[in-house]
């Protein structure tokens, strides 16, 4: 699949795949849009023309346990009709004497999947299953 991509800062890196075989592609942060004693915003230079049908889910890279950071939304979702900058909000949680990353730092992940539209059915009753209505716990822990 081919994925337009526009670069809005001329440093942006085009997101790359760090190894054969890797979910996500990562992206550099070119800038710092915000920063505030207890969260930092990272602009990624980049805008993508994702094809209708597919979703791109931004998630933090596992170095993030090297920082005081967590991705605020946790999993961002970019779709397809968005053309604006990528950009990356994390939370500080040491506030000001957190350990952030720099620009140039590989900040995230993204991954651009298909998604199937939804079509919403109601009804009175639901397929029976082991599980049931157990909720959380529910399968031994």
């Amino acid at each position: 699949m081919r994925v337009r991509i526009k670069k809005i800062n001329p440093s942006a890196a085009i997101p790359t795949y760090a190894k054969d075989g890797d979910a996500g592609m990562d992206v550099i942060a070119t800038s710092i849009i915000s920063e505030e004693p207890f969260q930092i915003t990272y602009g990624l230079g980049i805008a993508l023309e994702i094809p209708t049908g597919f979703v791109g889910l931004v998630f933090p890279r596992s170095s993030i346990r090297k920082t005081d950071l967590s991705l605020t939304n946790c999993v961002g979702v970019i779709d397809s009709g968005y053309r604006g900058e990528l950009q990356a909000t994390f939370r500080k949680h040491k506030g000001v004497a957190s350990t952030t990353y720099a620009v140039g730092d590989r900040v995230a992940q993204i991954m651009i999947i298909p998604h199937p539209p939804i079509e919403s059915e109601v009804s009175d009753e639901l397929s029976n299953t082991e599980r049931g209505e157990g909720g959380f716990g529910s399968t031994g822990n």
